[in-house]
């Protein structure tokens, strides 16, 4: 008769395998989690009970990926965000807690009321879904310069019954023309001088374009900064991601190109610079 695996004998297999390439353990308890849609009082509420073979054979074959190297979000073809699960391909960053935290921003500081709002560089939609799931009466527009990750995108709108209008192209050009109350984007920001500092599976897996700016990871704050005036409202905002290195460099930047506006620097929950506004 054929032994049979509990969730409890196959976490710990999985952590032996973790732990020998030198990856965070924890990544087993994620990985059977999310691939069961448990919370963690469900997962260990089912420590004891057996796995089916089919599920062992699949749980297996996503711990020897990620044992190679491959973020564990790809292998499940999700990832969390604001409470909401997003699909993610490798045309798609894969979304982080500090995002959040710029979403947070924009709720806590913008009005309820109906506005127009443009999500620049949208990858998976999670900013742009995540902003109009939360804003009902808000406009939202979404752009992405990769036509794969705007197909990923919509798949997750359509996933979530959120409504908002996708455009290809390269930053702000698929608008011209158009003005909003909030331009919003995690662009490129990181110089591929920090490339030994990076994670090996964020440089071998997740989008290069989507990661590394010129201009020591500025180029994109510095394209923005030219072109704001033309796509905001007066007292339009614009909200972005940046570099937990780059806070004094970004505010030079708008407040140069913008020396009427209000430029503020926000640190994210480590204390880290994280994020920044522009209020014109």
């Amino acid at each position: 008769m054929a032994k049979t695996t509990t969730i409890l004998m196959a976490l710990k297999a999985a952590e032996q395998h973790l732990l020998a390439a030198g990856l965070e353990t924890s990544v087993a308890q994620y990985l059977m989690q999310e691939g069961q849609g448990w919370s963690f009082t469900q997962l260990v509420q089912n420590y004891r009970e057996p796995l089916t073979a089919q599920d062992l054979a699949t749980y297996e074959r996503q711990v020897v990926r990620v044992c190679a190297g491959e973020p564990a979000q790809y292998v499940l073809g999700h990832a969390p965000f604001y409470g909401r699960e997003f699909r993610v391909t490798p045309a798609t960053l894969i979304p982080r807690q500090e995002t959040e935290e710029l979403v947070e921003w924009i709720l806590e500081t913008t009005t309820d009321t109906a506005i127009r709002v443009l999500d620049v560089g949208t990858g998976s939609g999670a900013i742009a879904l995540s902003l109009a799931a939360e804003r009902p009466d808000w406009q939202l527009t979404a752009t992405d310069i990769s036509v794969a990750a705007v197909q990923v995108a919509q798949t997750n709108a359509q996933r979530l019954n959120v409504d908002v209008t996708f455009k290809v192209g390269d930053l702000l050009a698929p608008v011209m023309g158009q003005r909003f109350d909030i331009i919003v984007s995690n662009p490129p920001y990181i110089d591929r001088t920090e490339l030994p500092e990076m994670d090996e599976s964020v440089k071998r897996f997740e989008p290069q374009n989507a990661l590394f700016a010129a201009n020591h990871g500025l180029a994109f704050y510095q394209r923005f900064a030219a072109e704001l005036r033309d796509y905001l409202v007066p007292g339009g905002q614009f909200f972005a991601e940046i570099g937990y290195r780059q806070g004094p460099a970004v505010r030079e930047i708008f407040q140069t190109a913008l020396p009427t506006a209000t430029v503020t620097i926000k640190a994210d929950i480590d204390g880290h610079d994280r994020m920044v506004r522009v209020q014109l």
